[in-house]
């Protein structure tokens, strides 16, 4: 996995040791260049299309991808970046509590639905054996989550009736396996690991690494609903730090995102693999 060492020792060292985001650079010492940090897709892509808008605002965005969901939080908190693009308010959530970090949600941008992949599985074998698979899912809790309600709808797991898909599960929640193996692993990993994993496996995996793998919405087995509340609760956000949600930077930002412009380049070019969940100002 690709890694931007230069950001990690920077991140590391603002952790650690005073006086070293001066030499990393606080990415609010300029005023005039936005920092955005961002997965690749779609998330960097997206963003790249408000860069003109952004310039007759006075603005640059400068856009830094990265390949997991740690990094650009910390880099965030640090003071590296401005914003970031990549995660939704769930995750976050967690991400604060288990890292002590302040960071805030100010916009919801777009929702990509969980999809079901299958290692050589049909649409009718899918339907029809939904016992004694292996099934691999991302292990960071909300995702985790989330992933093990997209299974439970499916047909292949049972949830206790008390489930919350605001609380976060474990694969030891799991009251019925009717018979599968659910692997919990690194989220950035679940597609080369279903690749790489014996006919008739199965996957549940983000839509931005489903992307990034070059899997087509069409070779979903199954997508998460969007039409019910996960839509709202798992759209990506532009998160910042708590205190900055006000800045004209920030506020340049989101009138640049939630734009005509924008919405159409979503529903355009992911094939209902991303969804905006904006209404567009014009």
């Amino acid at each position: 996995m690709k890694k931007f060492v230069t950001l990690a020792v920077c991140t590391a060292l603002a952790l650690g040791l005073a006086g070293s985001l001066a030499a990393c650079g606080r990415a609010d010492a300029d005023p005039y260049t936005i920092t955005v940090g961002a997965s690749a897709t779609p998330h960097a892509e997206i963003l790249n299309v408000v860069k003109e808008e952004l310039a007759e605002y006075g603005y640059t965005l400068s856009v830094r991808t990265f390949d997991d969901y740690i990094l650009p939080n910390l880099a965030l908190d640090s003071g590296e970046l401005d914003a970031n693009y990549f995660q939704h308010t769930p995750y976050l959530n967690t991400f604060n509590a288990d890292h002590g970090t302040r960071l805030s949600a100010v916009a919801k941008i777009h929702y990509e639905p969980f999809g079901v992949y299958g290692k050589n599985v049909s649409a009718e074998e899918y339907s029809a054996t939904k016992t004694g698979r292996t099934i691999l899912v991302p292990n960071d809790g909300s995702n985790l989550t989330r992933a093990l309600f997209v299974l439970r709808d499916e047909g292949y797991l049972d949830l206790p009736a008390d489930a919350d898909p605001e609380v976060n599960l474990t694969v030891n929640d799991i009251a019925d396996l009717h018979g599968n193996k659910v692997q919990a692993i690194l989220a950035e990993t679940v597609a080369a690991q279903l690749a790489e994993s014996k006919d008739g496996t199965l996957a549940v995996i983000n839509g931005n690494y489903a992307l990034q793998a070059g899997l087509r919405s069409a070779d979903a087995l199954a997508f998460e609903s969007a039409t019910g509340d996960a839509a709202q609760l798992y759209a990506n956000i532009i998160a910042v730090r708590e205190g900055s949600e006000e800045h004209p930077k920030i506020k340049a930002l989101l009138k640049a995102l939630r734009s005509q412009k924008v919405y159409d380049f979503i529903t355009s070019t992911y094939g209902g693999a991303v969804l905006p969940v904006f209404t567009a100002q014009q």
